[in-house]
């Protein structure tokens, strides 16, 4: 399933990015700033220089802003050893588009004002957003009461402790999973749960979710969901075990409910031919024998 990639850098200056929830009238606000950037001169001020730390995907692109302090400078231009196109230039500054990043960068912005140079470095981090969560039930196919696992894989990400990773059954969370920092380098994010069936795991369909939270370092925030998987969920199989035993048990009921018709039926023929019943007469033969002598 597709999933969601707010991604500032693609759209505007880094001088003017920021989450666009907050950015001051939406991202209306932002556009207006960027538009008031490409059509004012410099005055002097350091108002678009833009932050010093940046995230940007790995093979993705982002957009350099390098002002100078004064109006007209001598020099102004951005050394990097990546390809780099300039888009817009105003007396105070120039606005570059860096491609194809795919390993952490510096990048400087230098000026010559008054004869002094002037320089400000920008720190390119590369994340490694989710691209593909990979969901595995594990059988497809239970009875009810009995274990079964739900694994989640989101291949080749980074840095992973700004990933999260949840399980779903419909809308109900089975698990969030948040990870320690362990490298920069891109690495597969596994999380495997176990849990019972239960007869409603078949009405519902399993997902995961992964989610990257990049704002706090000036990025965006990515996630994708999983296919949704569905578990065949059945009842429970007697083993033959039980089958057995049930069948003595029912062998022994009828064997002894046998025994008692023959008994009673007996006992009323007994007493068609003699006029009592013979389990009176042998308890009274049975009394007899055990009364003491007389003394």
């Amino acid at each position: 399933m597709e999933g969601l990639f707010i991604r500032q850098s693609s759209m505007l200056p880094v001088s003017l990015r920021m989450p666009l929830a907050m950015a001051p009238f939406g991202g209306w606000g932002a556009l207006a700033a960027f538009l008031s950037l490409l059509c004012c001169r410099g005055s002097g001020e350091k108002a678009f220089e833009g932050p010093e730390q940046l995230m940007v995907g790995s093979g993705e692109f982002q957009f350099i802003n390098c002002t100078a302090s004064c109006t007209d400078p001598k020099r102004l231009v951005l050394e990097t050893a990546l390809n780099k196109t300039l888009l817009e230039s105003q007396t105070q500054w120039k606005l570059f588009k860096v491609y194809n990043i795919s390993k952490d960068e510096e990048l400087l912005c230098s000026s010559t004002c008054g004869g002094k140079q002037e320089t400000k470095v920008f720190h390119i981090a590369v994340f490694y957003p989710p691209k593909q969560v990979l969901l595995t039930l594990s059988p497809t196919s239970v009875a009810v009461g009995t274990l079964f696992t739900i694994e989640c894989r989101v291949p080749a990400v980074a840095p992973l402790e700004c990933l999260i990773v949840t399980l779903l059954r419909g809308p109900e969370i089975l698990c969030n999973q948040t990870f320690v920092w362990t490298t920069l380098s891109p690495q597969d994010a596994v999380v495997t749960h176990n849990t019972t069936a239960h007869r409603e795991d078949g009405l519902y369909n399993f997902s995961c979710k992964a989610q990257m939270d990049l704002r706090s370092r000036g990025g965006g925030l990515v996630h994708r969901v999983s296919d949704p998987q569905r578990l065949e969920v059945k009842e429970p199989v007697p083993n033959n075990q039980t089958v057995i035993i049930a069948i003595v048990i029912v062998l022994l009921l009828l064997f002894v409910t046998f025994v008692l018709l023959c008994f009673v039926f007996g006992q009323k023929w007994f007493r068609g031919r003699t006029g009592h019943y013979g389990v009176y007469a042998t308890w009274r033969r049975l009394i007899g024998s055990h009364r003491a002598p007389p003394l």
